[in-house]
């Protein structure tokens, strides 16, 4: 069964959508699964509207074109069928779409030579994230002819230490050296009363305590102590204190959080026929710049078990482009999250024989990573 293989390289299948198209399928009589997978699959392989003689040709039963019509325009009326113009012909709809990947899609398999493809071209790249992700980007790309996509949290370099230099009575700068020897300033503005002494033990209580930690790492463990009252500093030193943070933590908050690399966008052109569906690619590379949509698709991808499919409507990310993607989370050899990689290409992909090459690229890359 289809879902047996989706669940087998752990697709994600949400329980209630999974309750909602296992009750349509048993609503749909063997002839209609046939009928309707038939007119997905020949969408997948050319885009075009889907006949009624065609589906007789496929069918293994013998079924005339007006008994086929009949039942296509059924599947039309539960909304998993359309038609996009006066002819016979149908299309999915992205319901149709999302029902046939959940529940009916069968998965094909990689061949031995394609595994090692992969492996070999992943190995060529070393053990760096970024060589590595964008290898296995640009390889992805290539075996789908669809965009390739990576997305990562930023990697952050721990805190080395941290001081203070008075500028004028209400100003400091605040010097901050990472581990990779990065350096940062920012100005800081002060309340009244504050001594070189004071701007002393702050750092020093910040030096304590940030010293190997990220930015995250250390404003968790120093707010604690501030909220428990346990950092035991007067309250100019602690009003120093939060004001460093706040500047640092401001300032990370308004940056992208994440690291994107997409390959292969020239190939998201090939389907387009119309002005129309230019304009809809040219709105997807705009999101694709935008962070808040990049960290939502890392959120949905870190809780996720396996494979996620969005197709169109799935993502806001993708609801106006006519695109779907298909991404895996990328884990270490301690199961600890590391990133996502998948393929962004038109709703009529072939899924069967990409969700596997995902899931397989994933395992790899985060094996390499270790």
């Amino acid at each position: 069964m289809a879902l047996h293989d989706l669940r087998r390289i752990g697709v994600l299948l949400p329980a209630e959508r999974q309750a909602k198209f296992g009750l349509m399928i048993q609503e749909l009589n063997e002839r209609s699964r046939e009928i309707f997978r038939i007119i997905v699959d020949e969408y997948v392989k050319t885009g075009e509207p889907v006949g009624s003689r065609t589906i007789s040709r496929r069918l293994t039963t013998s079924l005339s074109p007006a008994s086929v019509r009949n039942v296509m325009a059924d599947l039309e009326e539960v909304g998993l069928l359309e038609s996009p113009h006066t002819s016979a012909g149908r299309l999915p709809t992205e319901t149709g779409l999302r029902l046939y990947v959940d529940a009916l899609l069968q998965l094909g398999d990689l061949s031995p030579d394609e595994r090692r493809a992969i492996e070999a071209a992943c190995e060529e790249a070393g053990h760096q994230f970024d060589e590595l992700v964008g290898q296995a980007t640009g390889l992805l790309s290539g075996l789908s002819s669809h965009a390739g996509v990576v997305i990562a949290p930023k990697k952050e370099a721990p805190f080395r230490q941290v001081e203070f230099v008075s500028l004028a009575p209400d100003r400091a700068l605040v010097v901050v050296v990472h581990e990779d020897g990065a350096v940062e300033n920012r100005i800081i503005e002060l309340p009244p009363g504050i001594t070189p002494a004071i701007l002393t033990r702050a750092g020093n209580y910040l030096n304590a305590r940030v010293a190997g930690r990220s930015l995250a790492e250390a404003r968790t463990h120093i707010t604690g102590e501030l909220q428990r009252d346990e950092a035991e500093l007067d309250a100019l030193t602690q009003k120093v204190v939060e004001e460093g943070l706040a500047t640092w933590s401001g300032d990370n908050d308004t940056e992208d959080r994440s690291t994107l690399i997409v390959k292969g966008q020239a190939n998201l052109l090939n389907d387009v026929s119309v002005i129309s569906d230019l304009e809809r690619i040219r709105e997807l590379f705009d999101k694709l710049d935008q962070a808040r949509h990049m960290e939502r698709l890392l959120e949905l991808t870190h809780d996720a078990d396996g494979v996620c499919i969005f197709i169109g409507a799935d993502n806001e990310l993708f609801q106006l482009s006519g695109c779907s993607t298909i991404v895996a989370p990328i884990s270490d050899n301690d199961g600890g999250f590391v990133g996502a990689l998948g393929i962004i290409g038109p709703t009529r992909m072939n899924y069967a024989r990409i969700i596997p090459m995902v899931d397989y690229t994933a395992k790899v890359v985060g094996r390499l990573l270790g």
